[in-house]
């Protein structure tokens, strides 16, 4: 009898504390508020400047801030996902979102073409490298540019991306 009953209060126990625990595990969805509306602010902010810096020659700078805005519109995408599904876009932000997209795959394959093509003069290079020191230098010279290019190409691309983003949430803008 005692043992009947010392089994029900630890199953009970064990039901009460199972089912708290899921229900504290649940988090109630995020609303997006002013704090959404900084972070993509501050997003707008970095991608702008990251697209000016790429343009003066900071590749860098522009590649940092364009991670970083990244980073802010995946924080957003996150927590305001679930709103956001509920705007569908205007016909013109389809098209632009279409434009985007096509500029970004754009950049992103001549950036690859360029990054094959300094990988072959870097082979080449290497095989004249001792009969032709000039041509070696040369061709150096010239794979060094094409990585660069490729560089800023690759970092462009994760700039029209990044604009998608701006205009999905463009909302919290306002």
């Amino acid at each position: 009898m005692i043992r009947s009953q010392f089994v029900s209060i630890v199953l009970g126990t064990f039901l009460v504390l199972g089912f708290s625990s899921a229900v504290l595990a649940q988090k109630a969805p995020v609303k997006c508020g002013p704090d959404h509306a900084i972070l993509y602010k501050r997003a707008v902010k970095l991608l702008d400047n990251a697209e000016k810096k790429l343009a003066a020659g900071y590749t860098a700078e522009a590649k940092s801030q364009a991670k970083e805005a990244n980073s802010l519109f995946t924080i957003l995408q996150k927590e305001c996902g679930p709103q956001q599904a509920d705007r569908p876009l205007t016909d013109q932000e389809i098209q632009q979102e279409s434009i985007n997209q096509k500029l970004a795959a754009d950049e992103l394959a001549q950036a690859e073409r360029l990054i094959k093509s300094a990988e072959e003069k870097q082979q080449k290079a290497v095989k004249i490298e001792v009969t032709q020191p000039d041509l070696y230098r040369q061709y150096q010279r010239q794979a060094k540019a094409e990585f660069e290019q490729a560089h800023k190409r690759s970092i462009k691309s994760e700039i029209y991306a990044l604009r998608n983003q701006q205009m999905v949430f463009k909302w919290l803008g306002k």
